[in-house]
């Protein structure tokens, strides 16, 4: 397992967006605007990889003020799943928001992914809400 960073417009960025669409937007039959892709440039992209080079994960973060940013698109690939990829992909990328001067991070979980953030101390705050016509939470870690 290797967890990286992926430049936005490369192959693996590519790579990162149809992983993405397959396990998030294809259920819900909801396909990617180009202004939603080109809207990720200055973003921080990460992805991890298994032994043979696929990718099987990846996620992004946005920069939001000083010392927030937001963790967006987490998805592992159905076959990797339940193997423990997320929470080292998650625990990874916060290693990396620390070393970067980042204090907080904050996410939008559907309502199914809540019990994984929980494990990994993410807190609940607000109400539930309904986004991409799914039940979310809004949750925050702080580091």
């Amino acid at each position: 397992m290797t967890i990286c960073q992926i430049q936005y417009a490369s192959p693996e960025y590519d790579a990162s967006l149809r992983l993405r669409y397959k396990i998030l937007r294809e259920p819900l039959q909801l396909d990617y605007e180009v202004n939603q892709i080109e809207a990720e440039w200055d973003s921080f992209h990460f992805g991890i990889y298994d032994d043979d080079s696929n990718l099987v994960g990846c996620l992004t973060l946005e920069s939001k003020s000083e010392g927030v940013i937001k963790m967006r698109q987490v998805v592992i690939d159905e076959p990797a799943q339940k193997a423990g990829l997320g929470t080292a992909l998650v625990l990874a990328t916060e290693q990396w928001c620390a070393d970067h001067q980042y204090k907080k991070i904050v996410l939008h979980a559907r309502d199914l992914a809540v019990p994984f953030y929980q494990k990994l101390n993410y807190k609940i705050e607000g109400e539930p809400f309904t986004e991409v016509s799914i039940i979310h939470f809004k949750m925050y870690k702080d580091l």
